[in-house]
């Protein structure tokens, strides 16, 4: 059978559907790696997929340009002939989905990897907006198989119409590689709180900080860094000025982009994403419990999800630089606590979010997709 996966960067086929893409490939199947041009496409080649070149601009919003992206994947789906495709991300469910039931694809799975920040609330443009994106999920999901990370984003699109009950299927995340994230001990000094994630005010960042300037300022011995790019594309992306000053007050350290997850979680003891954006079930959560380090979140879609409070990790109130301060100041005074955490982390790592797990639950949708195609 010929699988084509579908993803708005190659860093994302690379680093959170590399494990599904392999299991096609050790069952039979053909696999069709599309995404716009990136730093990992060698990565994938080298791997052995066969990967096409599909450019898409996550943001961009002129009628003409888009109807052609739209138009150019139909002819793909066409030219390839896969018997079955599963697109990731927005604009590639939106796109993807349409063009394969234009194209005639028996079987369309989509994953719904969190609603974005269009879900969160705005002015009249762009509520405009939201209400065209939704009559689009309307048209483009029929008879698709739809798998949500969490149970929040499967009732909003239940609520609204836009999938039939049967249709809705709950994995939670990508799962996390625990023969890769292991277990290991926490490092020496000052213990480190680490947020790594794309730089977004939504992803909580801006409270990060002032927590980190509120326990420092009461000589907490800690520090605070954060990893991860800034993303000029997006409204809500921090600036490289503004993380420069963070940086000048001695605030947070910046480590900027990191390749290596492994290696980058060994250097932390504690693990925080304060998000308010509406995640899916945030992947670097996943692979800190594997890796035994007790996590910070909040209480929020897909955030909670990651992990059991007071078990795992601590979670907090969205927006609350207070309760996120005393979080944090909870786990960073107390080591064995942390590590207590840290090990009910990686056993639920191991017993929920394992890689083998989730491919699996996903393999069962494709199977589904198949007959119903």
């Amino acid at each position: 059978m010929k699988t084509v996966l579908f993803a708005n960067t190659d860093w994302y086929l690379y680093n959170f559907r590399r494990d599904l893409a392999m299991a096609l490939r050790e069952r039979g199947d053909e696999v069709v790696l599309l995404s716009p041009k990136g730093e990992y496409v060698q990565r994938l080649q080298q791997l052995g997929f066969r990967w096409i070149e599909f450019p898409l601009s996550r943001q961009g919003m002129n009628p003409f340009t888009e109807i052609q992206s739209l138009w150019r994947l139909f002819k793909l789906y066409q030219r390839e002939e896969p018997q079955l495709v599963h697109h990731f991300t927005v604009k590639c469910v939106l796109y993807g989905s349409l063009a394969a039931h234009l194209a005639g694809v028996a079987a369309i799975v989509n994953s719904i990897t969190g609603l974005g920040y269009l879900f969160l609330p705005g002015g009249l443009l762009k509520n405009m907006l939201r209400a065209f994106i939704w009559a689009w999920y309307r048209l483009a999901m029929r008879g698709t198989q739809v798998i949500f990370e969490n149970a929040e984003d499967q009732i909003v699109f239940l609520q609204y119409g836009f999938i039939h009950p049967d249709d809705g299927h709950l994995i939670p995340g990508v799962g996390v590689d625990t023969r890769r994230f292991v277990l290991t001990p926490e490092p020496e000094g000052s213990p480190v709180v680490l947020l790594a994630a794309r730089m977004l005010w939504d992803k909580g960042v801006g409270e990060f900080v002032e927590a980190a300037r509120s326990l420092l300022a009461e000589g907490l011995d800690a520090r605070f860094a954060l990893a991860g790019r800034t993303d000029p594309g997006n409204p809500a992306s921090i600036s490289d000025e503004q993380i420069e000053t963070w940086i000048n007050e001695s605030v947070i350290e910046w480590w900027g982009w990191v390749d290596d997850m492994v290696a980058t979680l060994v250097k932390a003891n504690v693990v925080c994403l304060p998000s308010y954006y509406r995640e899916g079930l945030p992947t670097v959560l996943l692979e800190a419990a594997a890796s035994g380090r007790a996590v910070v979140t909040t209480e929020w879609p897909g955030c909670r999800d990651a992990l059991i409070n007071d078990v795992s990790g601590l979670l907090v109130k969205p927006r609350d630089t207070s309760s996120l301060a005393g979080a944090l100041r909870k786990l960073l005074t107390n080591t064995a606590l942390r590590k207590k955490m840290g090990a009910a982390g990686r056993t639920l790592a191991e017993e929920k979010f394992a890689s083998g797990k989730i491919i699996s639950e996903i393999l069962s949708v494709y199977d589904r997709a198949g007959k119903s195609g």
